[in-house]
């Protein structure tokens, strides 16, 4: 006697979405694109954006990875609630596109995109998504005088260190605020530290890091999240020191040339790998800080499967 099988689920086709949502579809393309290329020929195009595009790719990446949940438990959302959060997105996306905020433009487009994602796929799901939307509020660029205000404290920590530490070996050199006077030149650390802007760059992806790879671990991500600042903060020292010696023994054209700009990206790359080190070397403290269940769920070498 044949055995009755239960019917598959439907699950909704993305097309049909598409099509029965045409105008929020129209409305994305619309926003978006011109914001997209707005963020390329500005903020992604400097150094303090230039993981905009790794945030967008690794972001949307997290999200697809999640479409077969999203599929299962989708439901529409309230049309007042989405009408509501539209009334306050739109004006706003018009207000900063049209006076040239860039940030309150891009906000006001994330915004945008989560209401009508919620309108699409209903409250849980977005709530369940919850990373990868505050995730991609990295893309969103930090006001100059935001940076400005942040890092200032930073530039003196950092000029009057790598001051000392050059002194102690000689060198001829001396400080007032954030102009550092080595032999006949005078730096300015606001310029040849910009590198700090990379702070952001280095805590969207030591963010995502932490996430794809230690996220059941919320006591050590925090820690390892912590030790971003301090590791941004070395890592620009170093670059501060070697501008300076360049400058030194070369000349102030070497340093403010093709060295400079390589020197940003040297010290982006080696602040990563620093980050990768350290979670490498806390290995112990991770184990030690683990929950119960993730350090007892391994079975026994030999145990049947």
């Amino acid at each position: 006697m044949p055995m009755a099988t239960a019917a598959p689920a439907m699950r909704p086709e993305w097309q049909a979405v598409a099509i029965r949502h045409w105008p929020l579809v129209l409305g994305i393309i619309a926003v978006c694109l011109p914001t997209l290329i707005s963020l390329a020929r500005g903020p992604w195009s400097l150094e303090s954006g230039v993981h905009g595009p790794i945030v967008v790719a690794t972001g949307l990446w997290l999200i697809v990875r999640r479409l077969p949940d999203i599929r299962r438990e989708m439901v529409p959302g309230n049309p007042l609630i989405t009408a509501a959060g539209l009334a306050v997105a739109i004006p706003t996306y018009a207000f900063g596109r049209a006076y040239d905020f860039i940030s309150i433009e891009v906000a006001a487009m994330l915004l945008a995109l989560l209401v009508v994602a919620y309108a699409i796929v209903g409250g849980r799901v977005v709530r369940q998504t919850w990373f990868p939307v505050f995730y991609l509020g990295f893309v969103i660029p930090v006001p100059g005088w935001i940076l400005d205000a942040v890092t200032q404290p930073l530039k003196l920590l950092v000029s009057e260190v790598v001051t000392k530490v050059l002194a102690d070996f000689g060198y001829p050199i001396a400080r007032l605020g954030v102009t550092i006077y080595v032999a006949s030149y005078q730096l300015l650390v606001e310029d040849a530290c910009a590198g700090l802007n990379s702070l952001i760059s280095l805590s969207a992806i030591g963010l995502f890091y932490v996430y794809m790879l230690r996220g059941s671990n919320w006591r050590y991500s925090m820690l390892l999240l912590m030790m971003v600042l301090p590791i941004a903060v070395a890592a620009n020292m170093v670059r501060v020191a070697v501008l300076v010696l360049i400058t030194y023994h070369f000349g102030d054209a070497a340093a403010q040339g093709y060295l400079h700009n390589t020197a940003g990206m040297v010290t982006f790359t080696s602040a990563l790998l620093f980050i990768f080190l350290i979670d490498w070397l806390l290995t112990p403290l991770r184990n030690a800080l683990a929950p119960a269940a993730e350090r007892t769920s391994t079975p026994p070498a030999g145990a049947a499967e």
